[in-house]
């Protein structure tokens, strides 16, 4: 069963993979285009000699068929990593419907894969941020990463663990309480990075940033309808098939 709503989940991570390319090419490219046309426009008018490197990838590859291909892997991979969590969640963590499991599941994801990491080091767009320290900066989001998942891994489990004593609500509340407090010590502990050029486009910033959690979203709203849906229909047909 558990191969079952693996490869079910891969295939709607695909489909939200689409949706979510839609999304970044209509929403998310613009402001793109936007920064790297600022990008050129400081260096011409900064009067320094242009340094001319080679384009491996063009930009219409970038923004086309390289965008669509990362939209559709990336999908395929989340939807069966979602896949795997929801066989484990599903009866033994949580006993609602499978609908309610893998909505709530996506939404739990979603705040702890997406929202508390880029709380801290939001999506920045091209000519924001130095060249130099993109390997130090990349290490710290996934440090986030790391820390937003494990708390939500013991928000859960506290929540469990309290719900025959507290009750469904006020158990949730306390697990709810301890991924906050997690994820503000990690916040408040972990460095602070700010490399936003001076005379910057705020307004640019904030679209790249609204348009690049959108597109996240989107890809999770999709696999968390989706995905509840279809293995709704597995488990239902699984069910039939033992009962007949």
């Amino acid at each position: 069963m558990v191969g079952n709503l693996l490869l079910r989940g891969m295939l709607i991570g695909v489909l939200a993979g689409l949706f979510a390319f839609g999304f970044a090419r209509v929403f998310g490219e613009p402001h793109i285009d936007t920064a790297i046309a600022y990008e050129e426009a400081a260096a011409a008018a900064s009067g320094e000699p242009a340094e001319e490197e080679e384009e491996l990838v063009s930009r219409e590859t970038q923004a086309g068929l390289g965008l669509l291909t990362g939209s559709v892997v990336y999908g395929a991979a989340i939807g069966g990593l979602f896949a795997l969590v929801f066989a484990f969640v599903y009866g033994r963590v949580v006993t609602l419907t499978p609908r309610a499991t893998a909505g709530l599941l996506a939404i739990a994801a979603f705040i702890a894969v997406v929202i508390a990491p880029a709380m801290k080091y939001p999506a920045t767009p091209p000519a924001v941020g130095n060249p130099e320290t993109i390997g130090e900066r990349t290490e710290l989001f996934f440090v986030m990463l790391i820390v937003s998942i494990i708390a939500a891994v013991i928000a859960v489990a506290l929540a469990r663990r309290l719900w025959s004593q507290l009750g469904g609500w006020n158990a949730g509340i306390v697990g709810g309480l301890a991924f906050l407090a997690i994820i503000a010590i990690a916040q408040y502990a972990l460095p602070t990075v700010n490399e936003i050029p001076e005379g910057y486009s705020a307004d640019l910033i904030w679209h790249f940033r609204t348009s690049s959690l959108g597109m996240h979203a989107v890809l999770w709203t999709v696999i968390g309808l989706g995905f509840g849906a279809v293995a709704e229909r597995a488990l239902a047909t699984r069910q039939r098939g033992r009962t007949a």
